[in-house]
């Protein structure tokens, strides 16, 4: 069985449709239409126009995307500081 679209009568009683998958799942629905004819129209205009519109992703949608995309780093790891022994280090000894 094909995707199929489905026009039905909401709790306002105004006319609405879902886009079915070929497994029955609903994959999209429209907006309350006033009239069963606006609702095919909608319908038809969708038919219309999906196969050629583009994908847009709003900016701030995007933002999101981006930080949950984005690998998480390594807090650089500092180096414990070595205990003072009272030598001075990276020197020789003065020769007497």
């Amino acid at each position: 069985m094909p995707a199929k679209f489905q026009v039905y009568k909401d709790k306002k009683g105004e006319f609405r449709f879902r886009l079915l998958a070929t497994n029955g799942q609903t994959i999209a629905t429209g907006e309350s239409y006033p009239t069963k004819a606006a609702c095919l129209k909608g319908i038809a205009s969708i038919q219309k126009n999906a196969p050629i519109a583009a994908i847009e992703e709003e900016a701030a949608e995007k933002k999101v995307a981006e930080k949950k995309a984005a690998p998480k780093t390594a807090k650089a790891k500092t180096a414990a500081k070595p205990k003072a022994t009272g030598k001075p280090r990276g020197r020789k000894p003065k020769s007497e």
